[in-house]
């Protein structure tokens, strides 16, 4: 459904009105198309070391304009702040308010991206502090940052390096058009099979299944993967049968008709996957229900019906597809969650716990994918523009929409392209996370 108040804000009269009096000014955010640059203008590199130099010569290699400082009001399209040798907090302000006297110059939809390390790791009090400041003062500032613009940050694990492939393949994404509605959130990393592609099918050669993809969210996750090269299997209730043929022959991929919840549904998938492509990559467990009540008003068949499609299904359907030698070859699991799993949301205890129990999931499993490997995560949406929201009351749509620090909804596109990201070779080191796709959303982290 489109955001109706954003667009009237967004030119001429309306903006000039939001302004007069205060009201939220949401603007359209730069989504991406194959056809963009990975920046609209310079990227500067703030920091000192040699994890600085090398990221900086690595977006060189991209090809985009990189400076470690810039004069006079040019306006720039990222800052990059490599923080990853911090030994103290007092060490943070340098680089931080460098990149203050920078925000001004910020391009509508810029990026700012951290580069620092994992506090947990540290051995000393101060390094622990230092790296652990990198996390408020981010999500600080990316609610400071306005006309689209978004900050991110790259977390460093088990002795991957600021201009690793693993942290590079995050900060792409990060930097990209691709993360449009992803806001106030870290990618933490690992050094894992991971190659930064810039190239236009990353997933060439990959046999991907989706479920839930008859429309929505899922209709455009596999348009995303389809897009980047995957070849697609699309699953999807028998009721929904007619707009998932038609959302099949759309992104040129395979529909199949089949109830998640039943034993055999990883087995038929697994079947159709071998018999037409000889092996499956990439399993999106997208499909998931809602039957909200207070939990004074819940029933039995409420309570098990979300738990038995939102998790029980995943947990399944996993085992077996991990049992199975056509889920070998660098497998990537990515699934559905979401804020409500993180933050709740009142009368979605039942939905709530579903999707907090797919994070719990995810990170347990991530040790299994890694023997072969591959990798499992999850995205975690907040407001999206979709059917089921469209139905919202009004009032109560308009305010979830403007609770987060980008003052709209996402996009399924922008679900989508978290994704597509997390499927492909550039997200090798990126296991066992949940990425937030909420536009930084007010409540929770």
């Amino acid at each position: 459904m489109a955001d109706k108040y954003t667009e009237f804000v967004s030119r001429g009269f309306g903006r000039d009105l939001a302004r007069k009096l205060g009201l939220p000014q949401p603007v359209k955010l730069r989504r991406y198309t194959p056809e963009q640059p990975l920046l609209d203008g310079p990227a500067v590199v703030l920091g000192q070391g040699d994890g600085a130099e090398g990221v900086a010569a690595q977006l060189l290699d991209w090809g985009l304009d990189v400076r470690r400082s810039i004069g006079g009001s040019e306006k720039i399209a990222a800052l990059v702040l490599v923080l990853d040798e911090l030994s103290h907090p007092a060490e943070l302000s340098a680089t931080a308010l460098a990149a203050g006297q920078l925000l001004r110059q910020l391009r509508p939809s810029g990026r700012v991206v951290t580069v620092s390390r994992d506090a947990a790791s540290a051995m000393e009090p101060a390094t622990a502090a230092a790296r652990q400041a990198v996390d408020g003062f981010l999500r600080s500032l990316a609610k400071e940052l306005r006309a689209g613009a978004t900050g991110n940050g790259v977390v460093l694990e088990d002795g991957a390096d600021a201009a690793s492939p693993a942290a590079l393949g995050a900060l792409r994404f990060l930097l990209s058009a691709r993360s449009a509605f992803v806001d106030g959130q870290f990618l933490r990393v690992t050094e894992g099979d991971t190659v930064p592609d810039g190239g236009r099918e990353p997933l060439a050669g990959r046999v991907a299944v989706v479920t839930g993809a008859a429309r929505g969210i899922g209709a455009a996750i596999a348009a995303s993967l389809s897009r980047d090269g995957a070849k697609v299997i699309l699953v999807d209730v028998p009721v929904a049968g007619e707009q998932l043929a038609a959302t099949a022959n759309a992104v040129g991929g395979v529909a199949l008709q089949a109830d998640i919840t039943s034993e055999d549904a990883a087995q038929r998938i697994l079947d159709l996957a071998g018999e037409r492509f000889g092996h499956l990559d990439i399993v999106v467990h997208n499909a998931g229900i809602t039957r909200d009540k207070l939990l004074a008003n819940m029933d039995q068949a409420r309570w098990d019906s979300v738990i038995a499609v939102n998790i029980a299904s995943q947990l399944r359907m996993n085992e077996a597809f991990l049992a199975s030698s056509l889920f070998r070859d660098r497998p990537r699991i990515v699934s559905l969650a979401s804020t409500s799993g993180i933050a709740g949301n009142r009368g979605q205890t039942n939905y709530g716990a579903s999707k907090a129990a797919v994070i719990g999931m995810v990170r347990a499993s991530a040790p299994r994918l890694a023997e072969h490997g591959g990798a499992i995560n999850a995205v975690a949406p907040g407001f999206i523009e979709t059917e089921m929201t469209s139905r919202i009351p009004f009032a109560t749509r308009e305010v979830a929409r403007r609770l987060n620090s980008l003052q709209q909804g996402g996009l399924p596109q922008d679900v989508a392209e978290a994704i597509a990201f997390l499927a492909g070779p550039a997200a090798g080191g990126v296991n066992g996370q949940v990425l937030r796709v909420c536009g930084q959303n007010l409540v929770g982290q």
